[in-house]
């Protein structure tokens, strides 16, 4: 087998499986009544490797067509954006007709090694269709985060983190090799051993040194199941005590928490195993007639006083909090006042899967209402951000996650370089505070503002996929701009948008007229209900329901063999 992927002319390498599933064998007559006026027109990129044909693909041509688009932008001095094809970022997207590099394209999963448990991909590869490739030879990826939706470039050139990262750290550091195109239209290869300065530092610069092409990713053993062990807890003192405790076992495969309120919260723990416990149920959570994960984990933990263990299988697991958004979906229900329950939930589950949601929230302008936001903090200060956030904002519930740190310097968020005695990157909290803002655009500002300020009075970090409104002396005061800038020299990206111009919000009087708008549409869409109804209507549109239709994971795991040759 191969040890290392060399460019090559072959085609993709993709093996295809009869789809199988569906959403629980039928599909709400509600989502049929809104979906089946609507003629699918969309490139298969909509569905699951399971449903669609595989055509052959030219890694190198497409690559090679990314490189000349950037050439041109670079011959002509003019800063440019990426179009990947989809989003899981809140923030405003700022592409114009004739600014941007397509590199839609780049969306295979190349091949997967086995024998080096490898798995070479394109960055527009989602999680969803990368673990169904994987999963055929009984190989996961050790990070893979909880949206399907979210890609591999997106968790290499942004940052991405998730219940095992306490354990693996982020995303990009289970890479092993990046091909990136650089702003002057260079194709080079990154790795510890060859532009290990590229490679470390375009991870969490948001695409602002190179636009990544290919990635080589560690794979590890896959289970049948993740036995998920739910620990109530009543306080944010006594759920540092159980992460500490519980993130010390190396048996442990994932943590994360939810807390309900300041007096009741669950840390959940995830071990992978093979062994079906028959005292242990087995929950799934993707289909439009099961619980979503948070609220019956509320659920478990107000039925029993002591730990709860259940099997979740595998893929389920890991995008377990796919429909809802965690719990953002439930700020639907309360937009369009609507009941919130288990009818109510199954009718629209089309809408309540997070590929449609983010499409709905952009059309719908909501993205600029709403406080979704990542925030880690030292373990020393996170029960004063718990009483900042009750106060400030009333947003529950609050998901907890223990990360790893990366080594310095880095865009990723980072605490202190080492711990207490010297020895060692701290952990680090992770804080993920999603609900509705201040309605009015100046108050939405200021909260955001204050919450910034806030963070790093706690020495804590936010994370740069949403709304960012630091100046541009305040964000170079976080990051290493000395590091940062001499990277950008040596690479020669200067020429590429900064990671502060692509992630800052535009709160200048030019930027909010340009937010609002004075046309009649734009106008409708902010009045309620026409702004809801028109984010609906694009995400019908889009065509992303599709996706989460045909998600051949649905059908791996429990009770249905997975492996290779099976």
């Amino acid at each position: 087998m191969e040890g290392r992927y060399e460019r090559s002319k072959k085609s993709a390498y993709m093996r295809s499986y009869a789809p199988t599933g569906g959403q629980s064998g039928f599909i709400s007559q509600c989502n049929q009544s809104l979906l089946s006026s609507h003629v699918v027109r969309k490139s298969t990129r909509c569905l699951s490797v399971a449903a669609r044909a595989v055509a052959p693909h030219d890694h190198d041509r497409a690559v090679e067509r990314v490189a000349t688009s950037v050439r041109d932008f670079y011959d002509r001095k003019e800063k440019f954006r990426i179009y990947h094809g989809s989003t899981n970022s809140t923030r405003q997207p700022a592409l114009t007709r004739n600014n941007f590099v397509d590199t839609s394209p780049l969306s295979h999963v190349l091949k997967v090694n086995a024998e080096d448990r490898t798995a070479l991909v394109e960055p527009n590869v989602p999680m969803d269709r990368l673990v169904e490739e994987t999963m055929k030879y009984d190989l996961i990826p050790p990070v893979v985060m909880e949206f399907p939706g979210i890609t591999v470039g997106g968790g290499y050139a942004g940052t991405s983190g998730e219940s095992s990262s306490f354990k693996h750290g982020f995303f990009n550091r289970t890479v092993n090799h990046v091909e990136m195109v650089l702003a002057n239209g260079k194709i080079v290869d990154c790795s510890d051993s060859e532009n290990a300065d590229l490679f470390h530092g375009a991870a969490g610069a948001v695409g602002s040194l190179g636009v990544t092409t290919r990635i080589e990713l560690q794979l590890r053993e896959a289970k049948k199941y993740v036995e998920t062990t739910y620990y109530p807890v009543s306080s944010i003192v006594e759920a540092i005590e159980k992460i500490e405790e519980v993130t010390a076992d190396p048996e442990v495969d994932h943590v994360d928490g939810i807390f309900f309120s300041k007096s009741q919260g669950a840390i959940m723990t995830g071990r992978m195993t093979n062994t079906q416990d028959n005292n242990a149920a087995v929950v799934r959570f993707s289909h439009a007639n099961d619980q979503w994960f948070y609220l019956h984990v509320k659920d478990v933990i107000s039925d029993n006083e002591g730990p709860t263990t259940e099997l979740i299988p595998l893929a389920e697991y890991l995008f377990r909090y796919d429909r809802g958004g965690f719990w953002v979906g439930a700020l639907a229900f309360e937009y369009f006042k609507m009941p919130f329950n288990n009818f109510t939930r199954w009718c629209l589950d089309d809408f309540l899967h997070t590929r449609m949601m983010y499409t709905a929230l952009h059309a719908s302008g909501h993205s600029k209402k709403c406080m979704i936001q990542d925030l880690v903090l030292p373990y020393s200060t996170a029960e004063q951000f718990v009483e900042y956030a009750d106060r400030a904002f009333g947003i529950w519930p609050l998901w907890l996650c223990p990360l790893r740190q990366s080594p310095l310097p880095t865009m990723h968020p980072h605490l202190k370089e080492t711990d207490s005695k010297g020895r060692a990157l701290e952990p680090m909290l992770n804080f993920g505070l999603y609900g509705w803002g201040p309605s009015q655009p100046d108050e939405f500002v200021k909260a955001n503002r204050d919450l910034e300020r806030k963070i790093r009075e706690l020495g804590g970090m936010k994370w740069l996929y949403a709304q960012t409104y630091y100046s541009e002396q305040e964000f170079w005061d976080i990051y290493d701009r000395e590091w940062y800038d001499a990277l950008r020299e040596k690479y020669d990206a200067t020429s590429l948008p900064s990671a502060y111009e692509k992630v800052r919000a535009d709160t200048d009087t030019d930027g909010a007229k340009r937010a609002t708008g004075t046309g009649l549409g734009i106008k409708l869409r902010n009045m309620w209900p026409f702004g809801g109804f028109y984010g609906m209507k694009k995400a019908i549109n889009s065509g992303t329901y599709l996706q989460a239709r045909t998600s051949a994971w649905k059908s791996m795991g429990e009770g249905h063999p997975f492996g290779r040759d099976r």
